[in-house]
């Protein structure tokens, strides 16, 4: 397996461990327990395309550093139409779910842009650390040493609630719940991001433990 591909592997068993995390949590939270039907698939699918966009932002970064050559700017320019492209298609497939979304580019791409840079950088990072060594875990602790790891996956994911909160300010909610979309929206973000902490730290810990083992 490429290094690439071991991270594009990583990166989706972390983005649906969280994915997973925040379920489980939003069922035990009210308001967004009543909102839940309509919310779940809407996640489901949302972490779908993140992986995907992600996938792309990995390959792209694995064949700059092979060519030594950095991200520019007009890369991430690039990479930020691609993801448009993705968010149509996940249009496509949520059209027959209980939601209806408006993406407000104007509010999500200054986000969008941010997690992608820090997830070129990181990839970078890590690949730059793997050239001496053979595994996908000795790596990302020659990258990162302990505790180091953890700083940057929150962040990712952090970044990923924000976004996620963005987009649920354009859900179409049944009329009990739309003078709550605020109050919904801020909840949402609130339990993505301690789960975001959750598996940025767990994550860590098993990087760390088999690193040492």
């Amino acid at each position: 397996m490429t290094p690439a591909r071991a991270l594009t592997v990583c990166n989706r068993q972390l983005l649906e461990d969280y994915s997973r995390r925040t379920t489980a949590a939003l069922r035990q939270a009210l308001p967004l327990r009543l909102a839940l039907p309509r919310l779940e698939p809407f996640l489901a699918e949302n972490v779908a395309k993140e992986v995907d966009k992600n996938a792309k932002v990995i390959a792209l970064v694995a064949a700059a550093v092979a060519a030594g050559r950095r991200i520019d700017e007009e890369t991430l320019r690039g990479l930020l139409a691609e993801h448009r492209q993705v968010d149509r298609n996940f249009l496509d497939r949520v059209g027959d779910f209980p939601v209806g979304i408006v993406i407000r580019y104007e509010e999500i791409e200054p986000v969008r842009r941010r997690r992608i840079a820090l997830l070129a950088a990181t990839v970078e990072t890590i690949l730059h650390a793997w050239r001496g060594q053979r595994r996908l875990r000795a790596a990302l602790c020659a990258a990162y040493p302990s505790p180091q790891l953890e700083r940057p996956v929150h962040e990712l994911l952090r970044l990923y609630a924000l976004e996620t909160q963005l987009l649920s300010r354009s859900l179409r909610l049944p009329a009990l719940l739309v003078p709550l979309r605020e109050k919904l929206a801020q909840s949402l973000y609130g339990v993505m991001n301690e789960q975001a902490q959750h598996a940025a730290r767990d994550a860590a810990r098993v990087v760390y433990r088999a690193g040492s083992a």
